[in-house]
């Protein structure tokens, strides 16, 4: 039995605008100011518009969101796709304004989805959350052992005119898993977010394929705590629909 041909691939095109929002908290985290460093080496090395702003409260995550939203919605020319790093104190689906609420990443989340934001709509947005998302320290695990399977999922497709759902084009990378802890060292930065710019920089390739270089590394690195080696990895979710090139 013959096997079927490669899929055609699908990529999302570049050649437009591509815009950065940096909202960062630095009250009481040490060394976030190596990793705004980083994040504007890697922004202007990968051609965007990069805008920092540092100690929003809660309510102004929301209303720098809403500026960058309505800042590309005004704008003539074609955007190609927008990066969004957010970087704070914080937990699981939560993060603390320098005022020390607490605003849900799901509601920051809204502000540019297909529905939200016409200027993105099927265009990517990638998220990178550099903030805890619990209290769990992971102390690693011996290799070995079998991978889970794959589960199976049913595509739909239409003849009709084409839509999109209001939640694809995203793709959300956090510094560590649900309900642990991400690390920052407090002179040298966090080890995802250098990693992360390092990848970015360093390599020309879809961006899942980078993610999955910033994972490698980031396993093999040993992280000390209070004395303790700990372990810590990004997890990466993506609804993207078609293959993301950086250059």
């Amino acid at each position: 039995m013959s096997s079927p041909p490669p899929l055609e691939e699908e990529v999302y095109d570049m050649s437009g605008a591509r815009l950065a929002l940096t909202l960062c908290v630095t009250k009481a985290r040490e060394g976030c100011e190596a990793d705004l460093d980083a994040l504007e080496r890697m922004f202007a090395k990968l051609g965007f518009e990069s805008t920092t702003k540092r100690d929003p409260t809660a309510q102004q995550f929301h209303e720098e969101l809403k500026k960058f939203q309505e800042a590309m919605d005004a704008r003539q020319d074609f955007v190609s796709c927008a990066f969004v790093v957010l970087m704070a104190h914080g937990r699981e689906g939560l993060l603390k304004g320098e005022d020390g609420q607490m605003v849900e990443l799901q509601q920051l989340f809204e502000a540019l989805n297909n529905k939200n934001c016409l200027a993105l709509r099927g265009k990517p947005k990638v998220y990178i959350i550099q903030a805890c998302r619990g209290e769990q320290r992971d102390p690693g695990e011996s290799l070995g052992g079998a991978s889970p399977g794959d589960d199976q999922l049913a595509l739909l497709t239409t003849d009709t005119v084409q839509t999109i759902p209001t939640y694809t084009d995203a793709l959300h990378i956090y510094s560590t898993m649900e309900g642990y802890i991400a690390y920052r060292h407090d002179q040298d930065g966090s080890c995802f977010i250098q990693t992360l710019v390092d990848v970015f920089t360093e390599y020309q390739g879809p961006i899942l394929e980078l993610l999955t270089e910033v994972t490698r590394r980031m396993a093999e690195a040993e992280l000390i705590q209070e004395g303790k080696p700990r372990k810590v990895n990004p997890e990466i979710q993506s609804t993207l629909r078609k293959v993301l090139y950086l250059y």
